[in-house]
């Protein structure tokens, strides 16, 4: 099965490149590029693309708004793709707006290669890129300049089970679904289970999501 994939980057040497890259996949293709925000989400809305690659600083509209306009339609427009933003080192609070708008991750502009063909596949997949460690920091370092939620956030977090809470817990840590079962015991499909579980009660829509809730929600301080 082919992923389709565009590339939002004002950029275009990095459109070319990353472009060039992804085509030579016999399971990706590239069918469009934007320069900024608002053609991308043009773009997205005419192509359906199944992931957009989207940078996080651009003139016209950067990529957070577009982010939110793409997973966020209006009514008519039922198409949402996976964004997987991308930025450089010094990463700032639109990444992290961004994971809350729903976006399925983010990787550094300057990942190698087989990286980045992997984090479109991963995403592509359905879940969430959050495998690498700055991620997790990136995350943890808002989540401490935020206080822990007060109300709605943390009473939804009644709607899971003791096992849930200890899965969504580990997941906000960044552990996999093997690292889970191995901690808790349990069979990989049933973390499986579990994580679609918590996912479908806290009205996410993946992993990433999923450890920004729990970040804000209180249950998982930075630290920990």
């Amino acid at each position: 099965m082919t992923t389709r994939v565009i590339i939002v980057d004002d950029q275009a040497m990095v459109r070319a490149g990353f472009a060039a890259l992804l085509a030579a996949q016999s399971d990706i293709d590239v069918v469009g590029e934007a320069p900024d925000g608002a053609r991308g989400v043009e773009l997205s809305r005419q192509v359906h693309p199944d992931v957009v690659l989207m940078d996080v600083r651009m003139p016209e509209m950067d990529g957070l708004e577009a982010a939110r306009r793409i997973l966020e339609p209006p009514p008519g427009v039922t198409h949402r793709p996976r964004v997987l933003m991308l930025t450089t080192f010094d990463v700032d609070d639109y990444v992290y707006e961004a994971l809350r708008a729903g976006a399925s991750g983010f990787l550094l502009k300057d990942a190698p290669p087989a990286d980045l063909i992997a984090a479109v596949r991963v995403v592509a997949a359905g879940d969430a890129l959050l495998a690498p460690s700055v991620t997790r920091r990136l995350i943890a370092d808002f989540a401490r300049q935020r206080p822990a939620a007060r109300g709605k956030p943390a009473l939804r977090l009644k709607a899971l089970t003791q096992r849930e809470t200890e899965v969504l817990t580990l997941v906000a840590r960044g552990r996999s679904n093997t690292e889970i079962a191995a901690t808790l015991v349990l069979a990989e499909q049933t973390v499986k289970t579990h994580v679609s579980r918590v996912l479908t009660k806290l009205d996410l829509r993946d992993r990433a999501q999923a450890v920004v809730f729990a970040y804000e929600s209180g249950l998982v301080t930075p630290g920990e």
